[in-house]
């Protein structure tokens, strides 16, 4: 029997190591904290008894993820739950652009810009799981389905300021704009509108939904299929030197590429190094959990039933809050997504007391408290929630790279999404996965498909790392 270890349990590194194990090899999972899950964490930051998600948080790609749901998590206590409102987008005028899982009623809500909505995502959400076979694996390959991926490809490829004419009222491109923030690139980029596609689309197709219990329900059902299938996890287990897991067979390293370099050491090639040392991070997250009163009084009736919302007011300030993030540059209104993850599922509140999940888009690194600018935001649209916040927690981009060495200067999608990172990830090779060392491979969202609690990045290594084997 072969052995492998794979090194960091988030999600991508738990995907990996199911799949090895469930072909016959002999799997540890060594963990750096006391805890697995990586992004997929949930603790009770505020208040004893509110569960707050630490990372990741909405789910639409996990609940695609075909390797995901090829395992049966439900056996293993993964419940995916939906808010009556997936998406909520408030302005100024106390309206708000809405999003919810089905097109048709999405394209009502929208008034004269639900056609071109219906236009823009109907084919491509309607075919969504066919999409995935060719969005979640290295850009070469041979696409099983040209003609869709072709079809999803042209408006994701454009830069989001110009997709963004396809709609004429505030409310439609608000929408679309705050789901195509969630690539902290600049609007004005080309493929900026890549991941607000694939979030739309995702939504359409599945909703956006929550882990019931929080989103350390995933990582818990991934641990639960790997030790069914022989497999062992150890935590506080900090890996610094390659001679500490340099003897199994299968190697895998679910960490950032300068991480990955600097373990590996002299053993990786030069190209490899240079190419892992340049890789680039993006803008970085400020944090916040509150345990807030009563929910939050949104001005409009959307948003206090919707999962997210996206508090950062017309697509015009969106752009120049991203814009100015890239360029290194505090926004005085940052962009934020606010987390109501408690409406679809209940048992994260203590009574009237609910846990409210923010992050706002800061530069790389910020060192600075944005507390009073994302309180300020939201008060913005929803007057007199100050009054209603009973505990605080704050994390700032250096907290939460403590919290995730993968998350460097606050990258909590570890990895710039620049067009060429997009496409070529964590360097041009065509098995992305492999380090150019024998057994050894790379699973982090820095690989493709990118960041999200899919899974698929662990998948696709391991399914690397078989080839090999064989």
């Amino acid at each position: 029997m072969s052995d492998a270890i794979v090194v960091g349990s988030g999600p991508n590194g738990l995907a990996c190591a199911v799949e090895l194990a469930r072909n016959g090899v002999a799997v540890t999972v060594l963990e750096a904290e006391e805890t697995i899950g990586g992004g997929t964490r949930t603790s009770e930051l505020t208040v004893p008894g509110l569960l707050h998600d630490d990372c990741s948080a909405t789910h639409p790609m996990a609940a695609g993820s075909p390797f995901l749901n090829s395992l049966d998590l439900a056996k293993h206590g993964l419940e995916w739950l939906l808010p009556e409102v997936d998406l909520a987008h408030p302005l100024d005028d106390g309206s708000a652009g809405v999003m919810v899982r089905s097109i048709e009623q999405t394209a009502t809500g929208l008034g004269e810009d639900g056609a071109a909505w219906r236009r823009v995502f109907g084919a491509s959400s309607a075919h969504f799981e066919d999409l995935l076979e060719d969005m979640l694996v290295p850009i070469i390959h041979l696409p099983r389905h040209p003609l869709r991926l072709a079809r999803f490809g042209i408006p994701a490829a454009a830069p989001a300021s110009l997709l963004a004419r396809s709609w004429k009222t505030p409310q439609a491109r608000a929408l679309f704009g705050g789901v195509a923030a969630h690539a902290f690139s600049p609007l004005s980029r080309l493929m900026s509108s890549s991941v607000g596609c694939a979030l739309i689309d995702a939504c359409h197709a599945f909703g956006w939904p929550v882990a019931k219990g929080g989103s350390r329900s995933i990582s818990d059902a991934l641990a639960s299929v790997l030790r069914e299938h022989g497999g062992t996890i150890e935590t506080g287990r900090s890996v610094t030197s390659f001679d500490e897991v340099g003897e199994a067979d299968v190697v895998v390293f679910d960490l950032a590429p300068a991480a990955v370099a600097e373990i590996a050491g002299d053993r990786l090639p030069a190209r490899v190094a240079r190419s892992y040392h340049r890789y680039r991070h993006g803008p970085g997250a400020f944090k916040l959990d509150l345990a807030v009163e009563g929910g939050v009084p949104w001005t409009n009736e959307s948003c206090r039933r919707a999962g997210t919302v996206h508090v950062a007011g017309t697509f015009e300030e969106i752009a120049i809050a991203e814009r100015q993030i890239n360029r290194g540059s505090m926004p005085e209104r940052p962009f934020l997504l606010v987390g109501q993850q408690y409406l679809a599922d209940p048992s994260r509140s203590k009574g009237d007391l609910h846990p409210l999940w923010i992050y706002a888009h800061v530069p790389s690194g910020y060192a600075g408290d944005a507390t009073e600018s994302v309180l300020g935001q939201i008060e913005r649209f929803a007057p007199g929630f100050r009054e209603r916040i009973a505990e605080t927690s704050v994390r700032s981009p250096a907290d939460l790279e403590a919290y995730n060495s993968n998350y460097v200067g606050g990258d909590i999608i570890t990895g710039a999404n620049s067009p060429v990172q997009i496409l070529i990830r964590p360097r041009l090779a065509l098995d992305p996965y492999s380090t150019g060392i024998d057994g050894v491979y790379i699973c982090s969202a820095a690989t493709p498909p990118g960041a999200g609690a899919h899974g698929m990045n662990g998948y696709n290594a391991a399914r690397s790392a078989l080839k090999n084997l064989s």
